[in-house]
C-alpha cells in the first residue's frame, strides 16, 4: 500500500518543536529587553570626559539650571554649555585640578596645552529623530526640569531618572495637571505643592487672571479650605485652566511626530 504522506512529514513534529523553541527564546529575549529599564534607559549613566558633579554645583552651590542650559526657555533644545562657560568660573576656582584638563585645553588660551577643541560631552537624554519635543513649550507652561530629569541636584553623575517612553509622555499629556506648577518654581528642583500656601497661590492667580477669575480657578467656599494644604491636583487644574493647556492627545499623533 502506498504511503499517504510524503517522507518529509516524518520529521514535521520535530521541526514544529524546534520552531516553537526558537519562538519562545525570541519572545523571552524581547520581553527581557523591551519590558525592562535597559530599553527605557532608566539608570543610564554614561561616563563623561569631565566628571561634572551636579550635586555639588546645583545641590550645594545652588546654581540654576539656566546658568548652563541657557537656551532652555527660548528654544526646543536644552543646550550644553561651551568650555568657555565653564572656564568663566574655573579660571578662578580649581584651576590646576587635573580633572579639569579637557576644559582648560579647550578654553584657556594661555595654557601651553591649549588646542581650542570643544569638550566632547556624552549625551544622556536623546529623543528619537521622529519625536518632536520643545523644551521651551514645556518650561514656559509650568513643567519643571524635575518632571523629566529627576532631582539632578542630588546626582553626582546625571542619569536617566524617568523612562521617557511614549506611554510615559502620554500619561502627562492625558493629565498635565499632575506636573504643572507656578512659573517661578519651574527651576526649583526641591519644590513641593505643600510649600505653596493657599493664600499665596490665590495671589498668584489674581496677578495672572484677576480676582474674579482666580476665585473660579481656586474656589475657597467661604474659607472652609483656607487652612488646608494645597494639593498638586488643585494647583495643576487651576494652572491648566488659567493657561488653557491642551496638549496633543493620544489620538493626535502629529502633535509629537512631525
Amino acid at each position: 500500500m502506498a504511503n499517504l504522506f510524503p517522507r518529509w512529514t516524518n520529521t514535521l513534529p520535530l521541526q514544529i518543536i524546534v520552531a516553537l523553541g526558537f519562538l519562545g527564546i525570541g519572545v523571552s529575549a524581547a520581553v527581557t529587553y523591551y519590558f525592562t529599564p535597559k530599553y527605557t534607559k532608566v539608570g543610564h549613566q554614561p561616563d563623561q570626559p569631565v566628571a561634572y558633579d551636579h550635586k555639588l554645583h546645583v545641590g550645594q552651590l545652588g546654581m540654576d539650571c539656566r546658568h548652563c542650559h541657557s537656551f532652555v526657555e527660548e528654544t526646543g533644545h536644552a543646550n550644553i554649555p561651551s568650555a568657555s562657560a565653564c572656564w568663566t568660573c574655573h579660571q578662578h576656582v580649581e584651576t590646576e585640578n587635573p580633572a579639569l584638563e579637557p576644559i582648560r585645553k579647550a578654553a584657556d588660551k594661555n595654557y601651553e596645552g591649549y588646542d581650542g577643541k570643544p569638550v566632547e560631552w556624552v549625551r544622556v537624554h536623546q529623543a528619537p529623530d521622529y519625536v518632536f519635543f520643545d523644551h521651551s513649550a514645556h518650561v514656559n507652561r509650568g513643567v519643571s526640569c524635575a518632571s523629566c530629569h529627576g532631582d539632578v541636584g542630588e546626582m553626582r553623575v546625571v542619569h536617566h531618572a524617568e523612562p521617557q517612553s511614549m506611554s510615559w509622555c502620554l500619561d502627562c499629556h492625558t493629565e498635565p495637571e499632575n506636573h504643572l506648577r507656578p512659573l517661578d518654581e519651574v527651576f526649583n528642583l526641591k519644590w513641593k505643592p505643600e510649600d505653596l500656601s493657599r493664600k499665596d497661590f490665590m495671589a498668584y492667580l489674581t496677578d495672572e487672571a484677576g480676582a474674579e477669575r482666580a476665585g473660579e480657578l481656586l474656589p475657597d467656599k467661604k474659607g472652609k479650605k483656607a487652612d488646608k494644604p494645597l494639593t498638586q491636583k488643585e494647583i495643576g487644574l487651576a494652572l491648566k485652566d488659567l493657561w488653557g493647556i491642551h496638549p496633543p492627545s493620544p489620538n493626535n499623533c502629529a502633535g509629537c511626530h512631525r
